[in-house]
């Protein structure tokens, strides 16, 4: 019975100073992905540097939360793909304009959707379009991937319906 005394010591001994370090660094974790988040949204709302969380109780589902900054709004939307929910970041002058566009979450098909987090060419082509001017008729699709390309159009229509106040429909 003695011979298992010092092993099962040792393991609650590993365990408690693990679970200590996970404790200790989860602020320090939190703290990475707020700056990391913040850092994001400058980028995509140039000139803006403070985001403030607004509050959204809209009619449109797939908008999940909106960040007021200083010259815009970055608004994160969440839609159905063809494997999963697409989370984008999408970055929307005053005016209307879209500024940037950041696939947040993804799990479509290697290959095929999952392009859509680095194709900056698809992507690119979102830039500057404002309400109906990017539903979705004029973007040139992802090849082999025209669920995820349609979902990642609703998500950046929704986004810039949101600043202009159209027709959430079209969303």
């Amino acid at each position: 019975m003695r011979e298992w005394i010092k092993p099962l010591a040792a393991l609650a001994i590993v365990a408690a100073t693990l679970t200590g370090a996970r404790l200790g660094l989860a602020g320090i974790a939190r703290a990475n992905a707020e700056a990391e988040q913040t850092a994001m949204m400058a980028a995509l709302l140039p000139s803006s540097t403070s985001f403030t969380l607004e509050e959204y109780d809209g009619e449109d589902e797939n908008i999940t939360a909106i960040y007021a900054g200083d010259t815009g709004y970055v608004v994160e939307t969440v839609t159905d793909g063809y494997v999963g929910k697409i989370r984008l970041l999408v970055g929307v002058d005053a005016s209307g304009a879209v500024t940037g566009a950041v696939v947040r979450e993804l799990s479509e098909t290697f290959g095929l959707g999952a392009r859509a987090t680095s194709d900056t060419r698809f992507l690119a082509q979102f830039l500057g379009t404002a309400g109906d001017a990017a539903v979705g008729e004029n973007v040139d699709a992802l090849t082999g991937a025209t669920v995820t390309s349609k979902a990642i159009t609703k998500g950046i229509n929704s986004a810039a319906a949101f600043v202009t106040g159209a027709d959430v429909s079209s969303g």
